[in-house]
């Protein structure tokens, strides 16, 4: 039998090295400018087309690569970071493995321009597909200029399952603003179709915060500092009033890299116990700085997972930390001592003689006449308790016990008209009941309203019937660049809900001037913030009908009838109604049942 076991080429090597790496054109655009971080620039641009599928191209003022550097960079686990393995343990750059330039090469047509400050002349290479087409000296500035074109040109199915243009666009976006944050002595710029989308000037890492998230939330953060033997923790923390059940800016920065880490945010969201309703987080932006030998990053081809050697002890430090400065800053409620204005309250004086309780009767009141002096003199009783007297037991009382014979109960008329009455019942302001031929029927008022408020949307949107209630005073409402970029995308969604939302003066500003009559009385502001954080999270935003069903669904959870809200027989009747004439009553949108029947022998079981 011949030798079955072979040595795969280069190309097709890169290409499944190229699987793990590179995703989706977010993932080319955070390895590019993690590689610009590392050669020391101070200014980063990328400039996007068609989302990254069409173009994606990063421009630094970094050191630069020589003629032989440029070539052997897209070599397969070429990289100037480490020359040994104990280098893992000292990493100081953003990148080590050198799989990011071969992967990419293998994916798509890049084109580098770079060029070292000491020499006259750049160099030009261009790859596709692995294959180097092209190498000659050109004149360029100091630096390097990637363009990356066609993404996926060679592998078909990995560009059919990219997401919406929108979608691509707002990875991107959320790429960008993780490495922008990390790095606030940097000069970044992001352009899409040749429009600015972010350019973020260098700072401080307070005033990055702001100009990536807004200054509306900076006002609600307060700072953390700790430095220990172990680490140095520093960063912003939110109050409690910035609270948010959704959508919720939460950022770990490690050595200035970003990382995933639940067990680290348990801790700060630890802090807050008791202070935070149910469900709502805070954000928080918070720096690490510790020794990379104590830290691993080489656990996941993306480096956003990273192992602590100190674990248990740095979630102590943080928790301490995060209570301290809320502590330090009132952030906590406080047991208010102010004695202004309080009301006078008698002392208890054990030396005196508390008067003895009387009680009083009237001779003339009679509940059996219809008429009558109910307010004839009173006079005091002859009797008066003493506070050592036991007071009369049941069982020496006289009882009294009265029966009724069927001839003697009779059934009157209702006094209600039969045009007003009703057919159900309201238990705990929550489930509404009925008489059916199987038994009870019982259903969840609030899941019942919610399927009948998204028909109703779902309606409006494929109909355009459009109705909408101004506001007397618009309201104003401060977004991010990602979700500027989600409203954009739904505007007309949102015009056809019955939302009039435009631009106003400043940028990533928004006024809010009608709303559908069905959201009279909501948040606003928590309304829009919740409606685009629903969509960033759809995992289907590519469907057609994704948009509809997102808003509507949105929508009708915010409008519902609250579990606990009492109503009355009409609306009793016209939220069954209204229930029953759609096509889908037993269950929610998103699959929760709404009714449920106890049958008539689940009933006579319990007797």
């Amino acid at each position: 039998m011949s030798d079955v076991i072979h040595l795969l080429p280069d190309s097709v090597a890169n290409q499944i090295a190229a699987g793990e790496v590179i995703q989706r054109p977010a993932s080319v655009v955070k390895e590019l400018v993690e590689n610009a971080i590392d050669a020391k620039a101070d200014r980063i641009q990328v400039w996007i087309e068609d989302a990254g599928k069409s173009l994606i191209q990063v421009i630094d003022n970094g050191c630069g690569m020589s003629e032989t550097d440029a070539r052997l960079a897209f070599e397969r686990h070429a990289t100037s970071k480490i020359r040994q393995a104990t280098d893992l343990f000292a990493l100081t750059t953003m990148g080590f493995r050198g799989e990011a330039l071969p992967s990419i090469c293998a994916v798509a047509q890049v084109e580098l321009r770079t060029r070292q400050r000491n020499d006259e002349l750049g160099t030009m290479l261009r790859f596709e597909g692995s294959r180097l087409l092209e190498q000659e000296p050109v004149s360029c500035p100091v630096g390097a200029n990637f363009q990356v074109r066609n993404l996926f040109f060679n592998i078909p199915a990995r560009r059919r399952f990219l997401k919406s243009d929108t979608t691509e666009l707002a990875n991107i976006v959320q790429e960008f603003e993780r490495v922008a944050l990390a790095n606030p002595a940097v000069q970044f710029e992001l352009y899409s179709e040749r429009t600015v989308m972010l350019k973020l000037e260098r700072g401080n890492f307070r005033q990055r915060v702001a100009s990536l998230f807004g200054a509306k939330l900076n006002e609600k953060l307060v700072p953390v500092e700790v430095d220990t033997d172990m680490v140095r923790i520093s960063g912003l923390v939110g109050i409690p009033d910035s609270a948010r059940k959704r959508n919720v800016r939460q950022f770990f920065l490690v050595n200035h890299r970003y990382m995933r880490h639940p067990y680290f945010a348990k801790a700060v969201m630890a802090a807050f116990d008791r202070l935070l309703p149910e469900g709502e987080q805070v954000p928080f932006f918070l720096n690490f700085e510790v020794d990379p030998a104590r830290i691993d990053v080489n656990i996941h081809p993306s480096k956003a997972e990273i192992k602590f050697q100190d674990e248990p002890h740095i979630w102590q430090i943080l928790l301490a930390a995060v209570r301290e400065t809320l502590s330090a800053h009132n952030a906590m409620p406080s047991i208010d001592f102010n004695t202004t204005d309080r009301p006078d309250i008698p002392l208890f004086n054990p030396d005196g003689n508390p008067p003895l309780p009387t009680v009083t009767l009237s001779d003339h009141y009679s509940p059996f006449k219809a008429t009558g002096d109910h307010t004839a003199p009173v006079k005091s009783s002859s009797h008066t308790t003493q506070p050592w007297e036991a007071p009369t037991r049941l069982s020496q009382a006289e009882p009294h016990t009265e029966f009724f014979t069927p001839e003697q109960v009779t059934l009157s008329p209702s006094p209600v008209s039969q045009e007003s009455s009703t057919d159900y019942l309201q238990i705990q302001g929550r489930y509404i009941v009925t008489y059916v031929e199987s038994g009870l029927l019982l259903i969840d008022q609030h899941r019942a309203h919610i399927r009948v408020l998204y028909d109703l949307f779902c309606k409006r949107l494929q109909q355009g019937d459009r109705l909408s209630q101004r506001l007397l005073f618009p309201c104003k409402v401060e977004l991010s660049t990602l979700e500027t970029l989600c409203l954009n995308s739904l505007s007309a969604k949102l015009n056809q809900m019955g939302f009039d939302i435009s631009p106003a003066d400043e940028a990533n500003l928004f006024e809010v001037c009608a709303i559908p009559p069905e959201m009279s009385g909501l948040d606003i502001i928590e309304l829009i913030h919740e409606l685009l954080a629903n969509w960033q999270s759809d995992e289907n935003a590519q469907s057609v009908t994704a948009p509809i069903h997102q808003l509507a669904l949105t929508l009708a959870r915010r409008g519902a009838i609250p579990e606990g809200q009492y109503l009355t027989a009409q609306e009793m009747n016209t939220l069954m109604q209204q229930l029953f004439a759609g096509t889908q009553p037993n269950f929610t949108p998103d699959g929760q049942p709404i009714v449920a029947i106890l049958s008539n022998e689940n009933i006579a079981s319990l007797f």
